[in-house]
């Protein structure tokens, strides 16, 4: 696991996750929410996908994609189960 990576991920996790919430208003969880569940996720599908990849998806491009990815999909995820189980 590379340090920077990570970090990378966790970055665009971050502005995915936060970006997610301004475009889905219903699903949004407030800025700190967004930004760290999006990191959550940016690290966690970053980290899946360079293992599950490996040679295809690497470099800048492959972890600011994934980790975005990552961190929208877990805060629209936390979002709508927020959001069913406050009804």
């Amino acid at each position: 696991m590379d340090l920077t990576a990570l970090l990378v991920q966790l970055v665009s996790g971050a502005v995915g996750g936060s970006a997610a919430g301004a475009a889905a208003k219903q699903y949004s969880l407030g800025a700190l929410g967004n930004a760290i569940a999006g990191a959550i996720g940016g690290g966690i599908v970053g980290q899946l996908v360079g293992t599950m990849a490996g040679q295809m998806i690497e470099g800048w491009v492959g972890n600011i994609a994934s980790g975005a990815i990552g961190g929208i999909i877990l805060t629209l995820l936390v979002g709508v189960i927020k959001s069913m189980t406050a009804k």
